[in-house]
């Protein structure tokens, strides 16, 4: 007989032997089967708890992982700033200093006048002529009012350059905004042949918003 014969009538009586088991007595089985049996039931044991537990265990390892990295990075940081909290608060005094030096060069009501002195002066020391120089209605912003003031002077390139030059330099915060250069009004001839121009700019100075200060006052006045 030949060995696939063999093989195939050993196949034959295994599956003749599996289909008369009596599950109702499993004690009776052959010992072959037994132990067949007991590996498959060990291996679905250890797939469902591979799937049920290990895999759910898993997951939550890789959670804790991740919120390991993000408490580690803020750790790092907070770390830092602690070691960095004494040049922080240097810095911090630092800005409240020239914060402090930005305040003072804001004018109050009482100043303006003397600003605009400031301001007329300037540019007649530059050689400029006034045609206009006249205070705006004040812009309120968040904690602060702009105040403009429209210029119209005559001169040459030289003067106008000063004269920017020299209001960068005044004690107080006054910026330059919106110039336009143009020739002098057609009855002004004489300007003209001088070869002068006319510049139009608006110069704009800040104080504190009124409206805040009397929400600090009265604020001031409940802590009371």
């Amino acid at each position: 007989m030949k060995a696939s014969e063999l093989k195939n009538m050993d196949l034959r009586e295994l599956m003749d032997e599996l289909n008369s088991l009596d599950f109702e007595n499993v004690g009776g089985w052959p010992t072959p089967v037994k132990v067949v049996a007991a590996l498959l039931v060990l291996i679905a044991v250890l797939a469902l708890g591979y799937f049920f537990s290990i895999k759910d265990l898993g997951g939550v390892l890789e959670s804790q992982q991740r919120e390991e990295a993000s408490l580690l990075q803020a750790y790092e940081k907070k770390a830092f700033e602690a070691h960095n909290l004494e040049q922080f608060r240097k810095q911090l005094a630092e800005m409240e200093q020239t914060f402090g030096a930005l305040l003072k060069q804001l004018p109050i009501d009482t100043e303006v006048p003397g600003l605009l002195e400031d301001i007329t002066h300037t540019g007649l020391g530059s050689g400029l002529e006034f045609e206009n120089i006249a205070l705006q209605g004040e812009v309120e912003k968040e904690f602060y009012a702009e105040l403009p003031i429209d210029i119209e002077v005559i001169g040459d390139f030289h003067g106008f350059g000063s004269f920017v030059s020299g209001v960068a330099a005044l004690p107080r915060i006054v910026t330059l905004h919106d110039f336009t250069i143009s020739r002098p009004p057609e009855n002004k001839p004489e300007l003209v042949a001088l070869g002068l121009l006319k510049m139009d700019i608006t110069a704009k100075t800040y104080r504190y918003s009124s409206r805040d200060a009397s929400v600090g006052a009265s604020a001031t006045g409940k802590k009371k």
